[in-house]
């Protein structure tokens, strides 16, 4: 997910001695760490026993902050920041590509190593954490990106939109005929649901063996999810690593590239914004539970234009005075997104789990999303002082270490 040593500080933080051998991109660094915290609030709804939740329910106290926050979340997060992760995992693939060109290393060995020290820590995660794990959906589809790395850019964007264009038409299907359908469940449908979502709370405020056989029960919820995601995360694998080939994220100040950005920008948030409000109109309220799945279908097709909309904007903004500084802010945290993500899942595990607190299902969505906007604050100042003492955070070290088949080499 992280790839520490394509990505990372500016000239002015790293000695003049590593710089010729890193090639970072800050700009690229501080899109990730951005992104990190939009998946880490879209995953806390469900650590918290938030997600899933309709009809304007936002957690057992339901005040008008919780709606708002919940709604807000579903309209401008949920689904919009996986996608930018996969694009920029897509893009930082190829500047693998360029590191084992440059050591003079077989690339395919060195990345299929890669993908499974992704998959063990995805599986680890899965089971002791939090079972929405993306490790092992990046380990097991990054084998496509490995086997088409050869394709011409311009075919391989075709393929993208190939691969958009069938999972939209799918999808579609899927949403026509759920809202063509009465999905009234009835009184017996109701009283199933209420008694797995009872179980499910009894589990995770259960001991840490109720979590973890919790954990692994989700797993074909979570396989049904890699179907249905697995298509949007491929097209932006792609459309990531024909950026990346491109060099489309590289020298974004000049005239032609603010253009370009500017269009993407706009025509992302015409596209993406009524299709977020939707989704938090039909998943959160005030639209039924009939319109729940289409909505939610509608949105996430639409939220590719938000999260380009949301990269291109941000990296306007990094050509600023003012932008500069927050991607100096935002980019350390980048650089070590899989420790960072990983360490997120620990504390969310420990607040609302058996493993902890036991908080699951009993504090609403404001607290909860306000708390975590506070941990990922602190993540931030910790990763810059991480990042001014070392090169990698301590599970990218360990990645790099299986990755490169040894121990990685010392700073400076």
């Amino acid at each position: 997910m992280n790839r520490p040593e394509a990505i990372g500080p500016t000239a002015a933080i790293e000695p003049a001695a590593v710089r010729p051998r890193l090639h970072r991109i800050v700009e690229v660094d501080a899109l990730r760490g951005f992104a990190l915290c939009g998946i880490f609030l879209a995953n806390v709804l469900v650590m918290s026993g938030l997600d899933g939740l309709s009809g304007g329910s936002a957690g057992p106290t339901a005040s008008g902050l919780d709606q708002v926050a919940h709604w807000l979340v579903m309209a401008l997060v949920q689904t919009k920041f996986y996608l930018l992760f996969s694009f920029l995992f897509g893009y930082s693939f190829t500047l693998q590509m360029d590191a084992a060109e440059r050591d003079g290393a077989p690339f395919a060995p060195r990345m299929l190593r890669r993908l499974l020290g992704l998959f063990v820590l995805g599986v680890l995660h899965a089971v002791l954490l939090y079972p929405g794990d993306i490790l092992t959906t990046y380990a097991l589809l990054g084998l496509i990106l490995l086997a088409a790395r050869a394709v011409d850019p311009a075919r391989m964007w075709r393929a993208a939109l190939r691969v958009y264009g069938v999972v939209a038409g799918l999808y579609l299907l899927l949403g026509a005929a759920v809202a063509l359908v009465d999905t009234g469940e009835g009184d017996e449908g109701l009283a199933a649901s209420a008694a797995s979502a009872a179980e499910l709370t009894a589990a995770y405020r259960g001991g840490p063996a109720d979590v973890v056989r919790a954990n692994m029960d989700a797993w074909s919820d979570i396989l049904v999810g890699l179907l249905m995601m697995g298509g949007m995360v491929v097209a932006a694998f792609l459309a990531g690593f024909v950026a990346g080939r491109r060099r489309l994220l590289a020298d974004t100040g000049t005239p032609e590239r603010t253009a370009r950005l500017r269009r993407i920008c706009l025509w992302g948030l015409a596209v993406g914004l009524p299709g977020g409000v939707l989704m938090a109109a039909g998943t959160v309220g005030p639209l039924g539970a009939r319109w729940e799945i289409p909505a939610f279908i509608l949105g996430m097709l639409t939220a590719p234009a938000l999260s380009a909309a949301y990269a291109s904007g941000l990296l306007l903004w990094f050509t600023t005075p003012r932008g500069a500084r927050l991607a100096a802010r935002l980019a350390p945290a980048g650089r070590m997104a899989l420790t960072n993500y990983l360490a997120q899942s620990l504390v969310m595990a420990l607040v609302f789990t058996g493993y902890g607190a036991a908080l699951y299902g009993r504090v609403g969505a404001a607290a909860v999303l306000g708390g975590t906007l506070l941990f990922y604050g602190f993540q931030l100042a910790a990763s810059a002082w991480l990042m001014s003492r070392y090169r990698l955070g301590p599970v990218e070290r360990l990645l790099r270490a299986v990755t490169l088949w040894g121990r990685p080499a010392p700073r400076g």
